[in-house]
């Protein structure tokens, strides 16, 4: 092999390895690239990652990295201030669970607006423990609005995954429906009733069972 097809060789190889390694890391940025604007999209193995043991999701039995699981994308300008990290921007995008009633596949759309603030951990953990001290101390905590949005960071580096997986989890509503008229499944059969009318016949209340076979006399 000549030396410039191992010089291409190497750079091929260098080359691969910089984009895998870019690809893998899209959400961490590094505090030395402050301030910047990051755009990352998510497809559908990721969102299903991300909602993995919620039941409404596991109900669809969908495949472990289903592509159609749903999508999301972040826009979002970050900036420091000494070792404090903000991130501003946008979240948006879909989820598919599971009707409340008739169990079939619902994409659900969201956007929100991103407000973060990232603290070095030591901190973080520094301000819980204040937090944790003023509850023993006192009734209740008041909480700000900015200490829901709290997220650690360790390194020489930001990591926008959680607030991503957590803004996924958010985005799903407690009973979804497919439509506000769903009929849902019969309890009886389990067929779905959107689809054609079920003729399961309703349930005797087992209360009045012993009544079933009662002849009344007839008044003649």
């Amino acid at each position: 092999m000549t030396l410039t097809r191992v010089a291409a060789s190497l750079y091929c190889r260098a080359f691969r390895t910089a984009m895998s390694e870019t690809k893998g890391n899209q959400f961490r940025v590094p505090v030395r690239d402050l301030p910047t604007h990051r755009h990352i999209v998510v497809g559908g193995p990721f969102v299903a990652s991300a909602l993995a043991g919620m039941p409404v999701r596991d109900a669809l039995e969908a495949p472990v990295e289903d592509p159609d699981a749903g999508e999301a994308v972040i826009d979002a300008d970050l900036y420091a201030d000494e070792t404090t990290v903000f991130a501003n921007g946008t979240i948006k995008g879909s989820v598919r669970v599971a009707c409340g009633r008739c169990v079939g596949p619902v994409d659900v759309a969201f956007e929100d607006k991103l407000r973060v603030t990232f603290l070095p951990k030591h901190e973080l953990e520094a301000d819980d423990e204040k937090l944790e001290a003023k509850a023993e101390s006192e009734d209740g905590v008041e909480l700000e609005a900015g200490d829901l949005d709290l997220f650690p960071y360790d390194g020489d580096a930001v990591d926008l995954e959680p607030l991503l997986r957590e803004a996924l989890v958010l985005a799903v509503p407690y009973a979804p429906l497919c439509r506000e008229d769903c009929k849902g499944l019969c309890p009886q059969c389990g067929a779905d009733r959107n689809l054609a009318p079920c003729q399961c016949e309703k349930p005797i209340d087992p209360r009045f069972e012993a009544l079933k076979g009662l002849k009344l006399p007839s008044r003649e």
